[in-house]
């Protein structure tokens, strides 16, 4: 009986473990996949972000709201450059089969030709289907100091 217990306790043990490794292994993963999202929106790279946008995602802006097609035309066109991103934190919670992301970061960006640096907290949600990680939410909430 004590064997019994003590080998159930171990199973459990094991099992917490590896579910604990898989939901990291899973906020890496995300968190990798914003980090190139940034990279591909500098470099314009809409080959890259077209199939990563959820053909249904939304996207905040300060000036405005819109979906995938506008969202993809804007960077195109380079109606806002997103020249670099430095990202100074980085958190996901994950929720089933959804990803929270939030970025502290500065970006520098072009908009309407003018370059300018903007402090914001950016909100990511991805949701995982059959073909990975798909983008389903990118807001930007402009903080009132970069050190916040």
């Amino acid at each position: 009986m004590k064997k019994s217990i003590f080998g159930l306790l171990i199973l459990i043990l094991f099992t917490n473990k590896s579910f604990a490794q898989n939901a990291t292994a899973a906020e890496q993963e995300v968190i990798q996949l914003s980090k190139q999202k940034w990279e591909w929106m500098a470099d314009k790279n809409v080959d890259k972000l077209t199939p990563l946008f959820d053909d249904k995602s939304v996207f905040v802006h300060m000036g405005g709201s819109w979906g995938k097609t506008q969202e993809i035309n804007v960077i195109k066109s380079g109606g806002i450059h997103y020249k670099k991103a430095d990202v100074h934190e980085v958190s996901v919670n994950i929720i089933g089969n959804t990803a929270i992301l939030l970025n502290r970061i500065t970006l520098l960006a072009v908009v309407g030709g003018n370059e300018v640096t903007n402090p914001f907290m950016v909100t990511e949600v991805y949701i995982k289907n059959k073909d990975g990680w798909k983008l389903g939410s990118l807001s930007f909430t402009k903080l009132m100091t970069p050190g916040q």
